[in-house]
C-alpha cells in the first residue's frame, strides 16, 4: 500500500493513522512533498461505495468538499480503493447557540444547496422504505409508547416525494464536518452518502442537529429560515421529520444504540412536527 501512495505524492516521511471508525480499513495523514489525507477500503463493499461517492463528490462539489488528488483500483493482493484527498487543516464547527461560525456555516449550507447533481442517485429513491415506525413497534414497542405508530408510516409515506429534486445533498451534516481553516475558510468532509434532492434537504438535517446543539426546534427553524434554499412546505417537512425520526431510531435500535441520542433529538422534534405530546 505504501507503494501505491508514493507512486502519486512521491517519498513519505511519515504516516499518522486516524480513527475513522468503520467506514475505512485505513485512514491516514501521510506527510511527504505535501501533506495527503489517504483513506482506503479493502474488498468491494458498500464502504467501498462509499469512498468512491467521495470521489465524485469531490469533483461536483469542488471549493468546498476536499481535492481529490488521486485514486486508484489495487488488486495487486486483494481488492482496495485507495484516495487520497488534499488535507485541511482546521477544526469543526460550534453549532451551539450564539457561536460565531453558524453565520459562515449557513453560507456554506447554501452553497452545497445550490449545486447541481448529475449522476447522483435520488434521495427519494434511497428513502424507498418507509415503514420504519411500524417496524419499531414491533422490536422495540417501548421506544414508541405514546406514538401512533400507522400515523407517523403515513407521514413518512409523504417523504420520498417531498425530498425529491436535482440539487446536492449531503445527507449527513453536522459540527464536525465542518472544517474551519485558519483564514476561515470552511469545507465539509465525508461525503460517503451523497444524494440528489431538494435544495433544503441539508438544511432540515441541520435544524435537527441545531437543536441536538442545544438550540430550541423554534430558533433552529427560524435559523432555517434565512437560508438561501429554505423553500419547503410545512407538510413536507413534518414528512421529512417523521421519516428521519423513525430511520434513525431503527438505526439505532438494532445497532447497539449506536447514534441514540441524535434519534431521540430527532423523535423529539418529529413530535413538535406532528403534534405528539407524549413520546
Amino acid at each position: 500500500m505504501r507503494q501505491t501512495v508514493e507512486r502519486h505524492v512521491g517519498s513519505v516521511s511519515s504516516v499518522t493513522v486516524i480513527d475513522d471508525g468503520q467506514n475505512n480499513d485505513l485512514a491516514a495523514l501521510v506527510s511527504g512533498e505535501r501533506p495527503v489525507f489517504v483513506k482506503g477500503v479493502k474488498g468491494i463493499s458498500r464502504r467501498m461505495r462509499w469512498l468512491r461517492n467521495e470521489i465524485t463528490a469531490g469533483a461536483l462539489a469542488g471549493g468546498i468538499a476536499p481535492a481529490v488528488l488521486f485514486a486508484e483500483d489495487v488488486t495487486a493482493d486483494d481488492d482496495w480503493l485507495v484516495v487520497g484527498f488534499e488535507y485541511l487543516p482546521g477544526r469543526a464547527a460550534d453549532l451551539a447557540p450564539g457561536s460565531v461560525d453558524l453565520p459562515a456555516v449557513g453560507v456554506t449550507v447554501d452553497r452545497i444547496g445550490a449545486l447541481p447533481a448529475p449522476g447522483i442517485r435520488g434521495l427519494h429513491l434511497r428513502w424507498e422504505v418507509q415503514d420504519w415506525w411500524s417496524r419499531l413497534g414491533e422490536i422495540a414497542p417501548d421506544v414508541v409508547t405514546g406514538w401512533d405508530v400507522e400515523d407517523m408510516d403515513r407521514w413518512t409515506v409523504l417523504a420520498p416525494e417531498a425530498v425529491e429534486g436535482d440539487r446536492l445533498v449531503h445527507t449527513d451534516l453536522h459540527g464536525d464536518q465542518f472544517i474551519i481553516g485558519a483564514d476561515g475558510v470552511i469545507h465539509v468532509i465525508d461525503w460517503g452518502w451523497p444524494a440528489a434532492g431538494a435544495g433544503w434537504v441539508d438544511t432540515a438535517f441541520m435544524v435537527i442537529r441545531l437543536i441536538e446543539a442545544g438550540h430550541s426546534p423554534a430558533d433552529a427553524e427560524a435559523w432555517a429560515a434565512t437560508r438561501a434554499g429554505w423553500r419547503v412546505e410545512a407538510d413536507a417537512l413534518t414528512a421529512f421529520a417523521a421519516f428521519t425520526a423513525g430511520l434513525w431510531t431503527y438505526r439505532s435500535v438494532t445497532e447497539h444504540n449506536r447514534g441514540a441520542r441524535r434519534a431521540r433529538v430527532a423523535r423529539d422534534y418529529a413530535a413538535r412536527r406532528v403534534g405528539v405530546t407524549e413520546a
